[in-house]
């Protein structure tokens, strides 16, 4: 198996449950790990996982334990960690059990708002996003979701017992700005939903709204005070050891640290993205490439040089005033045509690609496509052709599960343009 197929697959939760913590805790694998704790007087779960997991969550949960649930903890509001709950609702109807209390941040009820508002479009983004996972099957809908009964105000702490155990939960953004995180003291565990994951934190998400670096950072150094044994990522396997622990923790604060001061440095130079962008490619720290915990298997760090710049910066992001009020791209690419011939173009994209120089292949190529008039179906074609196979290229050679996953769609999405431009070839 390649280090990213084991990278991804261990993202998506593709590993057995694991009991932890002298037996008191549980963790099973999915996209959006579920966190079981045992007491006895009942289950306090952290996150549901999706809803395409749900029926496997819950048949796993309760192979490992028959009890009742009593809380149930959203850490944030993303469809992977609070939308698997069906089963578990149907049990409790069947068994006449009271409602569990769910415990979520006041921003949760907002992104839920939010998501209801745009359901159509989430679907679209997400099946995007998630394509390599999701198939055809429709990602995620919030109409139907399970609401918060207690809800933690601002950047207040909530604490509550249950079982003889003491469970501290706390606020901070991140991924989100509804994040929230667990402690156990008793056990000393940590459950941290995505503000840490088995990747590269998935901060400039090219699909999603806004995240925050800095604050992230901030999160994983109050994470490290707690000295736990014992932690359960949003994604991936279980982190043991204080050692291992805080390790993952250090380094994942310090490569958010470090892209955040350090587009704010160039920030205040006065440079526009295009050089901030380029110039952070060439100083990112070899201690981070390297770093399993900073692999590029969901996030990475291009993407969150995007976040750090957008958090800061407005849509105006070039500095050339051509840019802000531009014309359509294919009226562009149509006068470049009129300059030189649509075959020389497709010739020198097809040079750049035989010598390995893709992304401007890839540029080349859009003045053919967008430019060329369909009558001139033939080099059309070829020049379609072309740009799948750089694209499944740069595909193949992508960690980042998001990246793999835009790289796959664009290529897909021309294939199914070869069979018009066939028909007017013909």
């Amino acid at each position: 198996m390649s280090n990213f197929s084991d990278g991804i697959n261990k993202f998506v939760g593709n590993f057995p449950p694991k009991t932890f913590a002298g037996g008191t805790c549980h963790m099973i694998g999915a996209f959006g790990n579920v966190g079981i704790v045992e007491t006895n007087e009942g289950l306090v779960i952290f996150d549901l996982a999706m809803r395409q997991y749900g029926n496997r969550i819950f048949n796993s949960l309760r192979q490992l334990t028959d009890k009742p649930i009593k809380y149930i903890i959203y850490s944030h509001g993303h469809f992977d960690h609070c939308f698997g709950f069906s089963a578990i609702l149907e049990e409790i109807e069947k068994k006449g059990w009271d409602m569990p209390q769910i415990i979520a941040h006041e921003l949760l009820l907002r992104r839920f708002q939010k998501y209801k508002l745009l359901d159509e479009y989430h679907n679209w983004i997400n099946s995007m996003q998630f394509a390599s996972i999701a198939g055809k099957n429709r990602a995620t809908s919030a109409q139907n979701t399970l609401e918060p009964t207690i809800i933690i105000r601002g950047n207040d702490n909530y604490q509550f017992k249950l079982g003889g155990l003491t469970f501290e939960i706390y606020h901070d953004m991140g991924e989100t700005d509804d994040s929230i995180w667990m402690f156990l003291p008793e056990k000393k565990v940590l459950f941290t939903g995505d503000l840490m994951i088995s990747s590269y934190p998935n901060v400039g998400n090219p699909y999603k709204v806004q995240r925050y670096p800095k604050h992230w950072a901030i999160a994983m150094e109050r994470m490290i005070e707690k000295n736990a044994d014992y932690l359960v990522p949003g994604h991936g396997p279980v982190i043991e050891g204080k050692d291992n622990i805080k390790e993952a923790l250090s380094i994942t604060a310090e490569a958010m640290h470090f892209v955040h001061d350090e587009v704010i440095r160039r920030l205040n130079q006065g440079k526009w993205f295009e050089q901030i962008y380029h110039e952070m490619l060439e100083i990112y720290p070899e201690k981070f490439k390297k770093h399993a915990y900073l692999r590029p298997v969901y996030g990475c760090y291009q993407f969150a040089i995007h976040a750090v710049y957008r958090l800061y910066h407005g849509w105006y992001n070039t500095g050339n005033p051509t840019d802000l009020f531009p014309s359509k791209s294919e009226e562009i690419a149509r006068e470049f045509l009129k300059i030189n011939s649509v075959e020389n173009y497709y010739n020198h994209a097809q040079k750049l690609f035989n010598e390995g120089e893709l992304q401007l292949a890839l540029h080349i190529l859009d003045v053919v496509i967008k430019g060329a008039p369909k009558e001139n179906s033939g080099l059309l074609l070829k020049a379609h052709k072309l740009k799948i196979k750089i694209l499944k290229q740069k595909a193949k050679e992508e960690t980042s599960f998001i990246a793999f996953n835009i790289l796959n769609n664009g290529a897909n999405e021309i294939k199914s343009k070869l069979d018009e431009l066939k028909k007017i070839q013909n």
